[in-house]
């Protein structure tokens, strides 16, 4: 875990350069939140997105404002939250050919390993530092700044970032070269999808053979089956407060990003003949809820799959 300074990191950087300005494009439910953790430190902050809302948001607590990426190019250094690997390109290839001035990039989003790696390869050739810093804290920790950020890349990169990573999360690992990031956060999300899954499986049996779902959480959550998504993001309704399922499963982390990311780890699985029968299935489970109009809902709505409980389709 790491210590942050008592200075705000506007002074800490303040020693090494006259001027500092982060370019934050991607402020979905994550991305907002790391955002104004960073004005709150006194980061000097330029914010873009689609959603023109959450960026006057931003903007009413000092950000600047970015009407399109190309306006990004005078950041010294670039913060993406963006939801693929074409949008991360896309990105990249915008502002390097509008003749980005800055010097680092760090991407957050969770994309395809060699894609991160090849792009880490192309910013290097343009003179720029890049690092992938996928992150895991959910929604809750972005806004606590608590997020475990997954990094890959060159360690003298990492340093020259650390303070703003420092400032959006708690832990910072170095995973090795780029792309290293991405493969360990694909890890980490294929094992949460499967105990989702398994956690949401086990409470709608209990619920149908007539457990309190409560007292069956209480038990799994000391007992033997004890994870994340039991004891911190329980997706049974009532059991936890200030998590989507006792919000109708709003917020948090969409069903079809959790399949974009199953997606992505089982194609990363296939070029290397690394088998995944659960993260084979877990997908085929989170496909069949998109089907049914569900990936908007957070991906503990699979208890509701399971139960039938589809919206306005039957399952």
């Amino acid at each position: 875990m790491l210590a942050r300074s008592s200075l705000p990191l506007s002074r800490v950087l303040s020693s090494s350069r006259s001027a500092h300005s982060v370019g934050f494009i991607g402020l979905g439910n994550m991305g907002a939140s790391m955002a104004s953790n960073l004005l709150s430190d006194g980061v000097s902050l330029k914010a873009f997105d689609l959603n023109k809302s959450v960026v006057e948001d931003l903007a009413s607590k000092g950000a600047s404002v970015a009407d399109k990426v190309e306006d990004m190019v005078d950041c010294e250094t670039i913060i993406t939250m963006l939801p693929s690997s074409p949008h991360v390109q896309g990105t990249v290839e915008t502002l390097l050919s509008a003749g980005w001035s800055g010097k680092t990039w760090i991407d957050s989003s969770t994309i395809d390993p060699i894609i991160s790696k090849s792009l880490g390869e192309t910013l290097e050739a343009e003179g720029k530092g890049k690092i992938d810093a996928p992150v895991s804290g959910g929604v809750k920790g972005a806004a606590a700044g608590t997020l475990t950020f997954m990094v890959g890349g060159a360690s003298s990169t990492l340093e020259s970032v650390r303070p703003y990573l420092s400032v959006m999360g708690s832990n910072i690992v170095h995973c090795g070269s780029n792309g290293s990031g991405q493969t360990a956060k694909l890890c980490n999300n294929l094992a949460m999808a499967i105990q989702m899954v398994g956690t949401a499986e086990a409470l709608n049996m209990g619920d149908s053979l007539g457990l309190d779902p409560k007292i069956l959480a209480g038990i799994m959550n000391t007992s033997t089956s004890r994870c994340w998504s039991s004891d911190s993001y329980n997706p049974y309704p009532g059991v936890l407060d200030g998590v989507p399922a006792s919000n109708n499963y709003e917020g948090g982390f969409g069903s079809s990003l959790m399949l974009k990311d199953l997606g992505l780890a089982t194609s990363a699985a296939g070029a290397v003949k690394s088998a995944t029968p659960l993260g084979n299935a877990t997908k085929e489970i989170y496909t069949m809820m998109e089907s049914m109009e569900m990936g908007g809902k957070d991906f503990g709505a699979v208890l509701q799959f399971l139960k039938g409980n589809c919206g306005n389709k039957k399952c």
